[in-house]
């Protein structure tokens, strides 16, 4: 399956997180990987499952590098209708705003019409597991999911 692993982030935590699924899925599928801040939503390709990993900022805001992508997203209005993708959050509990940054991605892209694969899965780093332990099952779980989606179609 093509899959392409798009991070959003402020620190580097979703991009070594990425580069671990990278890692993880390279032997059994096609893999891109890509910041947000590199892509324009109307170049998403409908042929690819698109995983997503975002962390939040400040007041439960996008990070610095999926800020280009939402703005862009909003402003030019892309039908996203033929896109699937599943989204995984990087946060911090001892926040109020734990975890909002991946959760209004998610929003955005399905407000644009793409579709989720899943529920969305979180990581805490105040938790005792590492993201790592956490995002490697939920993407063989979602691709598993997506694959069945594609053959549908």
């Amino acid at each position: 399956m093509k899959i392409q692993l798009l991070y959003g982030t402020e620190t580097g935590n979703a991009e070594m997180l990425c580069e671990d699924i990278e890692t993880h899925l390279a032997d059994d599928h096609e893999v891109a990987l890509a910041n947000l801040n590199d892509i324009d939503p109307a170049d998403l390709d409908a042929d690819t499952f698109h995983l997503v990993v975002c962390s939040t900022y400040g007041d439960g805001d996008l990070p610095a590098s999926a800020q280009p992508f939402a703005d862009t997203l909003e402003t030019a209005g892309t039908d996203l209708s033929a896109i699937r993708f599943a989204i995984f959050g990087l946060g911090d509990s001892s926040y109020e705003t734990y975890n909002q940054g991946s959760e209004k991605l998610a929003a955005l892209l399905v407000k644009h019409g793409a579709k989720q694969v899943g529920d969305r899965a979180i990581h805490d780093a105040m938790g005792s597991d590492m993201a790592e332990d956490l995002a490697l099952p939920w993407a063989d779980d979602r691709i598993a999911q997506a694959a069945d989606l594609f053959a549908e179609t």
